[in-house]
């Protein structure tokens, strides 16, 4: 008798039958309470605080990230491009950027996140985010399914405004302050807006994610924000014409030191451009963040290697110009290529970009006055196409086939005819950049004029534009 009270006694401790008598047999522990509201509710209460908890990590870090990208235009981008011109356009040239900040958040939240990413037609969104109505804490999971809507479109907001403000480094030091808000106000619907839905939102005609007709891979805005800026960049150096002086005058940047300042705080900033870009606090944003940081590095290397070899001197703007053109060119590839290409990308990127801008450049004359295509449109052009040879699924498996098996993402995983799709996602850029840049251009200028006279000019734009001076070295 004592043996069999003991047998079924291990058997309750255990939670199973074999040492149980026979006629005696126990259910598991998970049987017998498996069913029971108690533990239903318990289940349901921690797959919900698993849930919460993976949303507010992932919240947290694109909050951060946004913040980042913030950063890269103020102080970043103001201080990369203030360095560059001589110190009587110091503040206008600061002010450009920062002015952007607002002017933009502005049209943001009545109008332009809405034809972005609210579902149209392939080519541009319709009004249904119109003054950000319904967008919340709720996610939009087609976008980002673990945090709220409002997150994913301030963290999108930072691109919109970077993006512009990126092409007055062509214009920088002659053009008009009131032209350029007009400008930026028109170009950012008729340009930015169609090209960022096109890329990024639901059913866009480029879109690698959400049934685009031609998957463009574009991780982080190569195409979206490089290309358009840099393209759009041109047409306005072209169109506007030389500084005064130039090229016969030197037109030296009066402080290489804030330019460095700069340079550093877009490399970090940079990082929530393209590892925010996987919209979670996972391994993929791990491997952009990477993939960041070893493309900037090669390309700060490649320049300055060409440039020594070239002129015998490595010079400090020479390296930092390269670790732009490494940012630039690896953004669109960042969350589909691994360390080595990454490397690969930026090396190319930086020899590349030295020669746009020192050989190119100077054989066309054109006066882009800081080489703002030169880097971002033509380090844009080159990393978007390098996406399609270097992209694999092992990194990030976007395509799938019927079954959702994972299939081939770039030339070197199996899928050339992706470099195909990277040229047209290009091309389309280009157009709409080009044209559209120039229609812009042309209506501002009959209404209320580009370019500043050569006496303001000359007089440098603090004064004329804005009544004040970056030093004032008497007091």
């Amino acid at each position: 008798m004592k043996r069999i009270v003991l047998r079924i006694l291990m058997g309750l401790i255990l939670g199973g039958s074999l040492l149980a008598p026979a006629g005696f047999a126990v259910a598991p522990q998970e049987t017998r309470t498996a069913g029971t509201p108690e533990l239903q509710a318990k289940i349901v209460a921690l797959e919900q605080q698993v849930a919460d908890a993976r949303s507010a990590g992932d919240n947290a870090w694109m909050l951060v990230c946004a913040a980042l990208v913030l950063m890269m235009t103020g102080p970043g981008l103001a201080l990369f491009y203030a360095g560059l011109v001589r110190k009587k356009n110091v503040l206008a040239t600061m002010m450009q950027s920062f002015i952007l900040m607002g002017l933009v958040t502005v049209l943001w939240a009545l109008f332009g996140y809405s034809l972005v990413f609210h579902e149209g037609n392939r080519f541009i969104g319709n009004f249904g985010y119109l003054f950000l109505h319904g967008v919340g804490a709720a996610p939009d999971p087609d976008y980002a399914e673990t945090i709220p809507q409002q997150t994913f479109m301030v963290y999108q907001l930072m691109f919109a405004i970077i993006t512009p403000a990126l092409i007055t480094g062509a214009f920088a030091e002659r053009m008009k302050f009131k032209a350029m808000l007009v400008f930026m106000l028109l170009w950012s619907v008729i340009v930015y807006a169609p090209m960022a839905h096109m890329v990024w939102g639901k059913g866009g005609f480029l879109n690698a994610a959400l049934g685009g007709t031609i998957p463009t891979l574009d991780f982080a805005g190569g195409t979206v924000v490089h290309v358009t800026s840099g393209v759009s960049a041109l047409v306005c150096a072209l169109y506007l014409g030389k500084r005064l002086g130039f090229p016969k005058e030197h037109l030296a940047p009066h402080s290489v030191v804030l330019s460095v300042i700069g340079a550093c705080l877009l490399w970090v900033g940079w990082f929530g451009f393209n590892a925010g870009s996987a919209l979670s606090a996972g391994s993929l944003a791990t491997s952009a963040f990477v993939a960041t940081h070893f493309g900037a590095a090669a390309a700060a290397l490649g320049w300055a290697a060409a440039e020594w070899y070239v002129n015998g001197k490595a010079s400090v703007l020479g390296a930092i110009s390269g670790a732009v053109a490494g940012l630039v060119a690896i953004t669109p590839a960042s969350g589909f290529v691994g360390p080595m290409s990454s490397l690969a990308i930026g090396a190319i990127a930086g020899v590349f970009c030295f020669l746009m801008v020192t050989k190119v450049k100077g054989k066309f004359g054109y006066d882009d006055s800081l080489d703002a295509f030169g880097v971002h449109g033509a380090g844009g052009t080159l990393g978007a196409i390098l996406t399609g040879v270097f992209a694999v699924k092992a990194i990030n498996p976007i395509f799938k086939n019927a079954q959702g098996v994972a299939t081939a993402v770039g030339m070197i995983d199996g899928h050339p005819s992706q470099v195909l799709n990277q040229l047209v996602g290009v091309a389309i850029a280009w157009i709409l950049a080009a044209v559209g840049t120039l229609v812009i251009l042309l209506a501002v200028d009959w209404a209320i004029g580009l370019r500043v006279t050569e006496e303001q000019e000359v007089q440098g734009l603090d004064l004329s534009q804005h009544g004040e001076e970056g030093y004032n070295l008497e007091v």
